[in-house]
């Protein structure tokens, strides 16, 4: 009797082993593969002249095509300061017990602007963008940080409008002034966070940017924008418990009412919620360092399909 050995078929190779182990042989990789975080953040400040460049050239452009030009990059919050004065404070009557209302409610609008427009822009910043992102290999986070720096440009020119406003209205000046250089900071960090989280959104379902308008209005009402955070909440004393701490510790509440006590004297400490700078620096950091990686995430994937 013969004995017959079978051996085992051989384990069929896909044709993508083969191109991946070729491609390893002679040293290529992936084109667009997401690089390291490190690696990644050495590539964004490589190219940090180009963020600011192209972060100026985009608020140059803005209101190149207007005749008062640039004039608009001030006028455009003071207006709607106007119109939220007309309405909230004339009509509404929630000046009524607010110390330097005017002060109170241009600060809270220019504010708030930075933080809207920052995250605006940000949900566009690769859908709106296609062309550049396609076109050139460079560390896609760069566009949602540049148009973030973009707004913190406009806010400076706006800043100058309010200190002229304080002034006319009697606020003096004081040393406590300098505490908005590490309020806009925090800000402006956690801002160039939620528009990387907002980014990666936008270039996935654009649709995002129509539905923003209205999340962003929603939370400017209950971010103590027109109105005191600290008078509503001890006007009603039957809201639940928890509605004032939320309301406090909102983000956008947070940096408003950070601002104000910087500048307006008559905002006091004890308008503030608790640990004020700990809760600020806290939204920074998370949202910050958080919506850097989300948004690193999924390099390889902007631009493609």
């Amino acid at each position: 009797m013969t004995q017959v050995l079978h051996t085992p078929p051989p384990t069929p190779v896909s044709a993508e082993d083969d191109l991946a182990a070729l491609a390893a042989r002679h040293g290529l990789s992936v084109s667009g593969a997401r690089p390291s975080l490190p690696q990644y953040i050495r590539q964004l400040w490589a190219r940090r002249h180009f963020i600011v460049a192209f972060a100026t050239a985009k608020l140059t452009a803005q209101y190149a095509q207007a005749k008062l030009g640039q004039v608009w990059q001030v006028m455009t919050p003071l207006l709607n300061a106007a119109v939220y004065y007309f309405i909230f404070g004339i009509l509404l009557g929630t000046k009524r017990g607010v110390p330097d209302y005017i002060p109170f409610l241009v600060t809270g609008v220019f504010i708030w602007t930075f933080t809207s427009s920052s995250i605006m822009t940000g949900t566009r910043a690769i859908a709106g963008n296609l062309g550049l992102v396609r076109a050139l290999h460079f560390p896609r986070a760069a566009l949602p940080i540049s148009f973030c720096l973009q707004q913190l440009q406009q806010l400076l020119f706006s800043m100058c409008a309010l200190i002229v406003i304080l002034l006319c209205f009697g606020v003096p000046v004081a040393a406590s002034w300098l505490l908005a250089v590490p309020a806009l900071l925090l800000q402006f960090m956690f801002n160039t966070g939620m528009s990387l989280i907002m980014a990666r959104w936008g270039a996935k379902t654009p649709d995002i940017s129509q539905l923003m308008p209205f999340v962003l209005r929603t939370w400017m009402y209950i971010s103590g924008v027109m109105w005191s955070i600290d008078k509503l909440t001890g006007n009603h004393k039957g809201l639940p418990g928890w509605v004032a701490p939320v309301l406090k510790d909102n983000p956008a509440a947070v940096y408003i009412d950070l601002m104000r006590y910087s500048l307006i004297d008559s905002f006091h400490s004890s308008q503030l919620p608790p640990h004020v700078w700990l809760v600020a620096t806290g939204w920074a950091v998370v949202v910050g360092v958080g919506g850097f990686i989300y948004f690193w995430k999924a390099e390889e994937t902007y631009g493609r399909g």
